[in-house]
C-alpha cells in the first residue's frame, strides 16, 4: 500500500523492451538504499515489484497490461519520475489509501498562475471523483479542487510544483490517475442491492 507522499523525484535510467513486457531501470538513491528483490515501488504511481538492485538503481518489469493502462508505455531514458516506497506498518499516513494500481491516464491542460492545473479524463473514471476528495495523479495523492464530466483541477503548492514530475508537465502530457478505491468498493457494495447502481469495471489485482 502507497499513501502518495512522493519520496524522491527519480530518473529512467534505461529502458529494454521485451515481449509484451519493458524493463525499466530507474536511478533512485533513496528508494533504493533499502530495496531488495521482491519490494514494491511506486514509480509515477503504478506499483511495481523490484527484480534487481545496483547502486542507487532499481529495475522492473512492466507487463503489457500495466503498458496499456499507464503512461509507462511513452516511458524513455532520462525522463523523471516519481517514486514511493511502499508503506511500513509503522509509518505515517500523510496522503490517502493508494494501491499503486492505476485506473487510467488524464492529459495535462494547463495550469493558472496561482498553480490551479486541468486534467481531462475520460468519463467513465469521472463517476469517482468528487469535489474535496483524493485523487492520484502520477503517483502524488491531491484534492480535487473542482471536477466536470471530463475535466478535473487540483491546486498545487510550489513545494509539490517543485519536488515532483508536475512541475516539469507541459499541455498534452499523459500523466496515472488512481481514484479513490473506497468509492469503488461503495458503489459495488450498493450495486448488489440497488441494480444499476454500479457496474463492475472487472479491473483484478493485478491490474496496473
Amino acid at each position: 500500500m502507497f499513501t502518495g507522499i512522493v519520496e524522491e523525484l527519480g530518473e529512467i535510467a534505461r529502458v529494454e523492451q521485451l515481449p509484451n513486457t519493458a524493463r525499466l531501470t530507474v536511478r533512485g538513491p533513496l528508494v533504493t538504499s533499502d530495496a531488495r528483490h521482491g519490494d514494491s515501488i511506486a514509480v509515477n504511481g503504478v506499483c511495481l515489484t523490484v527484480v534487481e538492485v545496483s547502486g542507487d538503481e532499481f529495475t522492473v518489469d512492466v507487463v503489457h497490461e500495466t503498458l496499456r493502462r499507464s503512461s509507462l508505455d511513452k516511458a524513455e531514458q532520462g525522463r523523471p519520475v516519481n517514486l514511493e516506497r511502499a508503506m511500513a506498518a509503522n509509518g505515517r499516513f500523510g496522503g490517502h489509501v493508494m494501491q499503486g494500481h492505476v485506473d487510467g491516464t488524464a492529459v495535462f491542460l494547463s495550469r493558472d498562475p496561482d498553480g490551479l492545473t486541468h486534467f481531462a479524463f475520460s468519463q467513465d473514471l469521472g463517476r469517482y471523483v468528487v469535489e474535496k476528495g483524493s485523487i492520484a495523479v502520477d503517483g502524488i495523492s491531491l484534492t480535487v479542487a473542482s471536477v466536470s464530466a471530463e475535466e478535473f483541477s487540483i491546486a498545487l503548492i510550489p513545494t509539490t510544483l517543485e519536488l515532483t514530475t508536475l512541475g516539469r508537465t507541459e499541455p498534452g502530457d499523459v500523466v496515472n490517475i488512481e481514484v479513490d478505491v473506497l468509492a469503488k468498493y461503495v458503489e459495488k457494495l450498493a450495486a448488489v442491492h440497488l441494480p444499476g447502481a454500479g457496474v463492475d469495471n472487472g479491473k483484478g489485482k493485478e491490474d496496473a
